[in-house]
């Protein structure tokens, strides 16, 4: 059975899939959620460090990957999965997708900054930008464990794009504070296949069932 690998965005850490993850082994998959080492309570590491984390959980794994990567997360599976032979669908689940020497700054078209020491910022008004679909409990509960995120992530730049090798699909959030869907639109024109949800942000914890049956549609359909 094909394994399905999350990988989380900015500021986040694994246990945010929990739900997906739950949904995922109800319809028989199995799953990864690799830990990302530019996000944590004092990280130092860039976008290539995560890459590499990335690259070595794939080469671990027996049998064909999807590999997902959520916000921020889609900028390291494109670099991860270009050194692997296991990856038989990449998932930009409303992802950054980075062509190569992209980084999340020429994405958005900011100039790189003179020192990428340090930490950036946590987005604007987490509960509203990235949750704004969850109730407010829910919501609470999903800013509290947020952690740090390195500068050096969002401004390191890709160095070899896997979406131009191996077959990708974009599932846009069609309401999302995060990452406006117009940039979303540019992004996912690069996809082999464009799929929509409505919602916010962050559809893992808003609607994991049906986040799981677009993931396992999106796998049987290829």
């Amino acid at each position: 059975m094909t394994t399905v690998m999350l990988v989380h965005g900015a500021w986040h850490q694994p246990n945010s899939w929990a739900k997906l993850e739950a949904e995922l082994h109800a319809l028989g998959y199995g799953t990864h959620t690799p830990a990302l080492p530019s996000a944590g309570e004092h990280p130092t590491a860039g976008m290539h460090d995560d890459a590499a984390v990335l690259a070595a959980e794939l080469a671990s794994i027996a049998g064909p990957v999807v590999l997902l990567g959520h916000s921020y997360g889609g900028i390291p599976i494109t670099e991860a999965a270009a050194g692997v032979g296991n990856v038989d669908r990449l998932i930009y689940l409303a992802a950054y997708m980075p062509d190569s020497g992209q980084s999340m700054y020429t994405i958005h078209g900011i100039p790189d900054p003179e020192d990428t020491g340090g930490l950036f910022p946590l987005i604007n008004e987490p509960r509203t930008s990235l949750y704004g679909d969850l109730p407010d409990a829910e919501a609470e509960q999903a800013v509290s464990p947020l952690v740090n995120q390195t500068i050096r992530s969002f401004a390191e730049k890709v160095d070899v794009a896997a979406w131009r090798s191996i077959p990708s699909t974009y599932i846009i959030t069609e309401d999302d504070k995060a990452i406006p869907p117009a940039l979303q639109e540019q992004m996912a024109a690069q996809a082999a296949e464009i799929r929509r949800l409505s919602g916010g942000h962050s559809p893992f914890l808003s609607q994991p069932r049906r986040l799981a049956a677009l993931i396992d549609e999106i796998v049987r359909s290829a």
